[in-house]
């Protein structure tokens, strides 16, 4: 009997046997899905793929479709069609989609392991994912009969848009953390929990009690300006802080850590946490974040010092009268508003009146000690009358000092010039061992007043990035309220002392968020 012939060995997976080079060349032209499965074929792929991937990188897409399951087609085809591995994902969609619907379409893309925040907000900023013409998009609402009490219309058209932006930040760790509201009676924000859970998470992964930056998304309501007040107070001064305070938002995060929302609670506002990770893996270089803050706001007449406050917690409204600081007379609403009239002039015509409150609070976190805090609050200006002057939200004191400002299209051309030159010297800064800092990203959060309307002409707060950065992905969106963590030197020109005071949630600003990267010592190869 013969024995049969022996069998050649198996043959290796052709792609195997090219070369690494060529393999990673091949998987940086692949989308990113088909590049998922590739990192799941064999350890020696997923370390090719890897090593694509080494770089963080941040992408976005807007879509104008009157579908809303095309829209996310739309832009989820463009930010996926390349390497990539979503670390968190934000969704701003037009007021004519549903938010609930746009929600779980992305999230049944990306998988519910990814931070997802899906926002209603004023108006969004980006490049469209079709003619990849760059646009800034507010919202069209339209009033009939020109009846104040009548109700506001939107646009459909002009108001269906989605804007998707998707990053992958190696080396850096990111969870979605809620701000929860006790629904029952009487109802209050958890504050101090939503710090440590911040603080917790932060620790679990770097080490640090602060991380390295928050976006947060907030619904508009009274006691925001406390909680942005009271964040700035317990984090390091190099966490930075943006983010839209005014927007409707839904979130999802795999992690367990986070609580969902029942029948005792509501969630407020939602924190996106970047930290660094203690145990990246080498051969991963350093992400930074930078923020810089656009005013559109010039203050006018004296510095008043409130002498009796009234709040009307349910209407979110305080009334207030007041006396010029250093002066003994009272001064009712009518008086003090035709004063800064009188002072203003015609220099501006129908401007947008807020009181700049300078608040000093005692301040703790949970049960440790107290310490005390100076802030800068705005209230918008809502009227007056015989007796009072009218102001939006809550919080302020009698004794508590404050002055006018006013939206000023001039003041906020001069800043965003200002800013202009800082990315550029951003653009040219290098690190201390001579690598060039890479610049890969950023987005903006702007003032709803500000856009076309406001400068009369269009992408104005955009063209400061986009002319230092072309090419790199820049996108955002309008707001009810800008978050930007920062000094007061947009707003306060006078004494050191004024100069420290903080301020955290914005009016007629823009705020900007520049994402960098210097990659590690000898690790210059080029992708």
């Amino acid at each position: 009997m013969t024995s049969a012939p022996p069998q050649p060995p198996p043959l290796r997976p052709s792609l195997d046997i090219v070369g690494e080079d060529l393999l990673q060349n091949i998987f940086t032209r692949l989308p990113a899905t088909s590049f998922a499965y590739a990192a799941c074929v064999s350890r020696s792929w997923h370390v090719v793929c890897d090593r694509v991937l080494c770089r963080p990188k941040l992408k976005s897409a807007c879509s104008f479709n009157s579908s809303l399951q095309d829209a996310v087609e739309d832009v989820m085809n463009k930010v996926l069609d390349e390497p990539i591995r979503p670390h968190f994902v934000i969704a701003s969609v037009g007021p004519s989609y549903n938010l609930t619907q746009a929600h779980q379409l992305i999230t049944a893309k990306l998988g519910p392991n990814v931070p997802i925040i899906t926002n209603n907000p004023s108006g969004v900023i980006g490049r469209d994912a079709v003619s990849n013409e760059f646009k800034e998009i507010q919202w069209e609402v339209t009033e009939e009969d020109d009846d104040t009490a009548a109700p506001l219309h939107l646009s459909e058209s002009a108001n269906r848009a989605i804007m998707l932006i998707i990053g992958f930040l190696p080396g850096i760790k990111v969870e979605a953390i809620p701000l929860l509201k006790r629904t029952e009676e009487p109802p209050y924000l958890m504050v101090d929990n939503f710090v440590t859970d911040i603080r917790e998470f932060s620790t679990s992964v770097s080490g640090c009690k602060s991380p390295a930056a928050i976006i947060m998304f907030s619904e508009f309501e009274a006691g925001m300006k406390a909680v942005a007040e009271k964040m700035d107070y317990a984090l390091s001064p190099d966490t930075v802080i943006v983010g839209d305070g005014g927007c409707h938002f839904l979130h999802s995060n795999g992690c367990s850590r986070n609580p969902s929302t029942s029948e005792e609670h509501s969630t407020s506002a939602v924190a996106l946490v970047f930290a660094v990770d203690s145990n990246k893996p080498p051969g991963i270089g350093e992400t930074q974040f930078h923020a810089t803050l656009s005013s559109g706001l010039s203050s006018v007449g004296p510095t008043y010092k409130a002498a009796s406050v009234r709040e009307k917690n349910l209407d979110s409204v305080t009334w207030l009268t007041a006396r010029i600081e250093g002066t003994n007379e009272n001064i009712d609403g009518e008086t003090i508003l035709s004063q800064v009239y009188d002072e203003l002039g015609d220099r501006i015509q129908f401007p947008t009146f807020y009181i700049g409150v300078t608040k000093k609070r005692k301040c703790a976190i949970g049960k440790e000690k107290v310490g005390l805090m100076t802030s800068l609050a705005f209230h918008e200006v809502l009227g007056d009358n015989q007796e009072y002057l009218f102001v939006g939200d809550v919080g302020i004191r009698t004794g508590d000092t404050f002055r006018f400002y006013h939206s000023d299209s001039t003041t906020a051309l001069s800043s965003i010039t200002a800013i202009t030159n800082q990315f550029s010297s951003l653009k040219q800064a290098s690190t201390s061992n001579g690598d060039k800092r890479e610049v890969f990203g950023g987005l903006i959060f702007t003032c709803c007043g500000r856009g076309e309307s406001f400068f009369g002409q269009s992408d104005v707060d955009s063209s400061p990035f986009l002319d230092n950065f072309p090419g790199v992905t820049f996108a955002g969106t309008f707001c009810g309220g800008e978050i930007g963590r920062g000094d007061l030197t947009s707003y306060v020109k006078e004494s050191p002392e004024q100069k420290s005071i903080r301020c955290c949630l914005h009016v007629y600003s823009a705020v900007y968020l520049v994402m960098s990267y210097t990659p590690p010592n000898g690790n210059q190869r080029q992708l």
